[in-house]
C-alpha cells in the first residue's frame, strides 16, 4: 500500500484543478500543465482536496498509486513556483552563452555545441553558470541531463558539465618516478 497514495493533497489559492476522460489539468499563476493517467486509479477532487483511490487491486495500479500522488503534487508545486536546476561548466576555455532561445558552449571540442531551448523553458547563462527553470519538473530534469550529458564531469580535473551542489569524486592520476 502507498503511504503517499492514501494522503489528500492540498489544492493551494489560486490553483485549479481538474480531471476528465483520464486526463489531470492544473492551472494555476504559472501557467497550465496536462498529464495522462491510467483509469486504474480514481482522482476525486473535494472542494481544495484531491484524493485518489484505487479503482483495482492489481500490482500495477498499486504502483502507480504513490507515483501519480508525487505527479499531481510536483504539478500543482510547479504552477505555483516555477522549478529550477543551476548547471555550472567548469574547465579551461569552457564557456556558455544564451541567444536567440539557444544555448551556445565551447566545451574543447572543434565546434560550438548547440541546443534549442525547449517550449515551456527559460534558460540563462552568467559566467559558468546556467539556469533553467520551468513549470514541468521532468521537462526541467530532463532537458537539465541533456545539457549535463554533453560533457560529463571526469574524475581527475573536474572538468566538464555539473549539478550545483553536485560532488565530484576525484581520483589520484599518474605518480611520477
Amino acid at each position: 500500500m502507498s503511504r503517499l497514495g492514501k494522503k489528500p493533497i492540498s489544492v493551494p489559492e489560486k490553483t485549479e484543478v481538474s480531471f476528465t476522460d483520464g486526463i489531470f489539468v492544473v492551472k494555476g499563476p504559472g501557467g497550465e500543465l496536462r498529464k495522462k493517467f491510467k483509469n486504474d486509479i480514481g482522482v476525486t477532487i473535494d472542494g481544495k482536496e484531491i484524493v485518489l483511490t484505487l479503482n483495482k487491486e492489481t500490482g500495477l495500479s498499486k504502483a502507480l498509486w504513490g507515483t501519480y500522488a508525487s505527479h499531481i503534487t510536483n504539478m500543482i508545486a510547479g504552477v505555483n513556483t516555477p522549478y529550477e536546476k543551476k548547471l555550472i561548466v567548469e574547465g579551461v576555455g569552457f564557456k556558455s552563452d544564451v541567444s536567440n532561445n539557444k544555448i551556445v558552449m565551447s566545451l574543447g571540442f572543434s565546434h560550438p555545441v548547440i541546443i534549442d531551448v525547449p517550449e515551456g523553458i527559460t534558460a540563462s547563462a552568467e559566467k559558468n553558470v546556467i539556469k533553467i527553470s520551468g513549470i514541468d519538473k521532468e521537462e526541467v530534469g530532463r532537458f537539465a541531463a541533456q545539457i549535463r550529458a554533453k560533457k560529463k564531469p571526469e574524475p581527475y580535473k573536474g572538468k566538464g558539465i555539473r549539478y550545483d551542489g553536485e560532488v565530484i569524486r576525484r581520483k589520484q592520476g599518474k605518480k611520477t618516478a
